[in-house]
């Protein structure tokens, strides 16, 4: 197990059946279904996502079809996709030493369970791979990739001045948080887990606040996540000490609704998705029917645009020459941040900084989500790495560390 700043998340949710009793209600969970090459296979249940109970055929068929598990507002491309040409020179076998054992790349995709691979340098296409049926059309659940999307959408609400800088209080953009625990915490606070709230993340726990945040998620009520996100209590001052929180990253998710006033995956789609040029529409979870999105995870997007996710961000955030995110976002937002104590934080806001020694070099960083999920972007060699995973369990135990991998990746394309 390689080292984090803070433990990932995982999550149980609602099974099958609460998504065909919706479909029963006449809610459309799939919208486009017939255009989408996995519309019609069996999946399992959100369920056994969480307690890792499926056996790799049905987890592969599952993770390519999470829109079929909740309802889901539809993140729309545009007409003209970014191009992704396919570069001449092509990635070759990739040899590296991990934990004293010698590995190539064909043992990192068996052994990682990886489904999908995309290798991008200098904006050509140098491996691209597909697994298990999946193809180029294919979405795949984002898992916690979700976090650092829904933190460069709070960056483009600054940027656009609809929340007023990273020092605003949560309470002038969620007035139901007034006079909760959250009074009195700053953006900043929510982008570095440092509010304060009391949380416990422990998903295996029926008791913790990460497994009521997912019945809330579960019940389909509308307000049902905030209400409960509002009766936390506070354990320490904000920004004083960091405390790993899925509920920080929906805290940011209303945040952002309430700057932008429209749906997150509206505003994605209106800053980042068309104008960028992502290839296809993609799909994200709601916490009730047309409520708000879930803002840690329920993003299911191709294979391509998550590529083109991390060359949007890992050139400034820029679109036809303009970033649209604050000026140093990238930097901040990738790089230690320090809580007010002093004390260093291994984490940015919402993004995972290196931990391997070559990554640290580089100043590369990564959005990861359980059972594989990974954008890795290595600015200074101008390399960006997307993995899609079919980990059997939730538990943060790759036989390979990803980013020794993706070091080794990066060394052979010099």
């Amino acid at each position: 197990m390689y080292p984090r700043a803070v433990s990932r998340s995982v999550q149980r949710a609602r099974p099958l059946a609460f998504s065909m009793g919706l479909l029963a209600l006449g809610l459309t969970l799939n919208a486009g279904a017939e255009d989408y090459p996995h519309a019609h296979e069996t999946i399992g249940t959100v369920e056994q996502i969480y307690d890792g109970a499926m056996l790799p055929d049905l987890a592969v068929s599952t993770y390519r079809n999470i829109d079929r598990l909740f309802p889901t507002h539809t993140i729309k491309a545009g007409a003209h996709p970014y191009a992704l040409p396919r570069s001449d020179k092509q990635l070759a076998n990739v040899r590296f030493t991990y934990e004293g054992k010698k590995y190539d790349l064909y043992d990192y995709v068996a052994l990682d369970s990886v489904t999908a691979m995309l290798v991008i340098k200098d904006g050509k296409i140098v491996f691209e791979t597909y697994q298990r049926g999946n193809n180029e059309k294919t979405r795949w659940m984002s898992m916690s990739m979700a976090k650092s999307i829904t933190s460069t959408l709070a960056a483009a609400a600054i940027k656009d001045g609809l929340i007023k800088g990273l020092d605003s209080q949560v309470v002038d953009y969620v007035p139901e948080l007034k006079g909760s625990a959250y009074d009195g915490v700053t953006v900043r606070d929510v982008l570095m887990m440092s509010s304060g709230v009391k949380w416990n993340e422990t998903y295996t726990d029926p008791a913790s606040d990460r497994r009521a945040l997912l019945r809330a998620q579960i019940s389909q009520k509308p307000r049902s996540a905030v209400t409960l996100m509002a009766g936390l209590p506070r354990a320490a001052e904000p920004g004083t000490v960091n405390n790993y929180s899925t509920g920080e990253t929906q805290i940011l998710g209303e945040i952002v609704r309430g700057a932008v006033n429209m749906p997150l995956a509206d505003y994605l789609s209106k800053k980042i998705w068309q104008p960028f040029g992502m290839e296809s529409d993609a799909r994200w979870w709601l916490d009730s029917p047309d409520g708000v999105e879930i803002g840690g995870s329920g993003i299911s997007a191709t294979l391509r645009d998550y590529g083109r996710f991390g060359l949007f961000f890992m050139n400034g955030g820029k679109i036809d020459g303009k970033s649209i995110l604050p000026n140093g976002w990238v930097s901040e937002a990738t790089l230690p941040t320090t809580l007010k104590g002093g004390k260093k934080l291994d984490y940015g806001y919402m993004w995972w900084t290196a931990w391997t020694e070559a990554s640290v070099k580089d100043g590369a960083y990564a959005a990861v989500g359980i059972q594989g999920q990974n954008i890795y972007v290595n600015p200074a060699n101008n390399v960006v790495i997307v993995t899609f995973g079919a980990q059997p369990k939730p538990v943060d135990k790759e036989p390979v560390d990803p980013m020794t991998f993706f070091d080794a990746v990066v060394a052979a394309l010099k």
